[in-house]
């Protein structure tokens, strides 16, 4: 028979050196398990003569009884140790500034926060948002838009031709968003008034342009509109861009296929150091391209020219967010780097409105 004293040294040892629960609850399988050492002498206790099982059977069960008060006590300690150390690592102090959650370290990108203003801007003036797919036909892009087949003005776009498909027609991606006023004067009756915000395609690359821009058209068309109208709108929207009380246009002859009479307009500005200011100074700046929309694209767009007349113009989203929020290169738009998407950024809810200013 194995030594009972001997037994209870070895298991009381054990039992004290057991560095946590899982390394005790083996220390209590190996000695009170079915098969552990203690369970194992009281399996002897039946071969023993009645006087033995006595004798032995006390000694056995106050061993057992030794073990379990040990290990039970060794248990409530390894608990307690366990709880401080998680007490330890979980301590918080509260004197730390509170982390700021994902929306508030979240920021709005420069070109959908200008979107948002021109959005506001042109709803004061009762226009609404018309949008199209950025993946076009030749006609809807070009020849509805008075480009004919072959004509030179196409290639002032640079375009992102597609394999030709049935036909051998080739879709393109859209090199402006006139093809949105062709959709909507295409489904809608007069009078009309939109613009038509969202990326354009050419193929050109350099510190201010980009194969991938943005660009926002202006279309209205009824039976009066004229020059002078096209004039005001566009001088309101400049003010409220810029938030400026005044702005000086002039307005330079151009040629665009899509409208006739055609101008690029210009607005005097300041340049001082690195900064534009507009509103004042000397100076001037191209800013925009529009015109009276031609006859032709009203006819390829089944209205009367003889009725109906209206003005369209064109500005680049990406170049007015350079110019109100200092930005000097173009290609950071599109890189994705954290850094400057935190400076340039604006917070998720501050909203642009007429009332309490667009930059926020």
């Amino acid at each position: 028979m194995t030594d009972i004293a001997e037994l209870e040294t070895q298991t009381l040892a054990a039992i004290a050196a057991a560095a946590d629960e899982a390394a005790l609850e083996a220390v209590r399988v190996g000695a009170l398990g079915k098969k552990g050492g203690i369970s194992a002498l009281l399996s002897t206790l039946g071969k023993m003569s009645p006087d033995e099982r006595k004798t032995e059977g006390a000694k056995i069960n106050a061993l057992k009884d030794r073990a379990a008060e040990a290990i039970a006590a060794r248990r409530d300690v390894l608990q307690a140790q366990a709880l401080e150390k998680r007490l330890s690592a979980e301590t918080l102090d509260v004197t730390l500034p509170v982390q700021e959650t994902g929306q508030e370290l979240g920021r709005i990108h420069p070109i959908s926060q200008v979107m948002d203003e021109l959005t506001a801007i042109f709803a004061d003036m009762g226009f609404s948002v018309a949008e199209g797919p950025d993946i076009e036909s030749d006609d809807y892009n070009f020849t509805k838009l008075n480009f004919p087949e072959g004509h030179p003005a196409r290639e002032m776009h640079d375009t992102f031709f597609f394999a030709p498909g049935e036909g051998g027609k080739r879709k393109l991606l859209r090199t402006h968003t006139s093809p949105v006023q062709v959709r909507t004067m295409l489904s809608k009756a007069p009078p009309i008034r939109v613009i038509c915000p969202g990326r354009t395609y050419r193929c050109d690359s350099d510190q201010t342009h980009t194969p991938m821009f943005h660009q926002v058209e202006g279309l209205v068309i009824d039976e009066t509109t004229h020059m002078g109208h096209l004039k005001w709108a566009l001088e309101e929207f400049l003010k409220s861009f810029f938030e400026v009380t005044s702005v000086k246009m002039r307005f330079r002859p151009s040629f665009f296929p899509f409208t006739e009479p055609s101008a690029e307009v210009d607005v005097q500005c300041r340049r001082q150091g690195g900064d534009i200011r507009f509103g004042e100074g000397e100076d001037w700046m191209e800013i925009l391209g529009c015109g009276m929309v031609h006859p032709n694209v009203l006819r390829n767009c089944g209205l009367d020219p003889d009725k109906y007349q209206g003005f369209a113009f064109g500005v680049g989203i990406d170049r007015l967010a350079m110019l109100k929020y200092g930005m000097s290169d173009l290609r950071a738009f599109f890189e994705a780097d954290v850094r400057w998407l935190t400076h340039y950024g604006f917070r998720p809810l501050d909203f642009p409105t007429l009332a309490g200013g667009l930059s926020g």
